[in-house]
């Protein structure tokens, strides 16, 4: 059990790290008008979840899944920072920004999970 909280500490350094990043570099090619940094990770990490669950059921690599989907995807992808973001565009007057937010955000990170299923199992199939 403690050699997991480890290794998911770990990925998480490693996926918030990786976030930061997405952040800095997003911010410097389309600015911060929208929040673009974070329906990138969200449809990124979702694409990515989705071929990982695939490509570890069929490699038998689920004791991976902590330190990877736990960890790493769970510190680059970004509820909380998602939910912050649709608030402040809400409070700055711009609720059909917010609405479109949500619902594009949620379609595309549905729609790119799908898409990592069907690539991988493309892959293993």
């Amino acid at each position: 059990m403690l050699q997991t909280l480890f290794t998911v500490a770990l990925g998480g350094a490693i996926g918030a790290s990786a976030r930061y990043l997405t952040n800095v570099a997003t911010m410097r090619l389309l600015g911060g008008d929208f929040p673009w940094a974070t329906v990138f990770a969200n449809v990124a990490g979702s694409f990515c979840m989705g071929f990982i669950v695939v490509l570890f059921a069929h490699r038998g690599l689920t004791r991976h899944a902590p330190f990877v989907m736990t960890g790493i995807l769970g510190g680059y992808t970004t509820f909380s920072a998602f939910s912050l973001d649709t608030i402040s565009l809400w409070q700055r007057g711009a609720p059909l920004t917010a609405g479109a937010y949500v619902a594009g955000s949620v379609a595309l990170s549905l729609a790119a999970l799908v898409a990592g299923m069907a690539v991988a199992r493309g892959i293993y199939a």
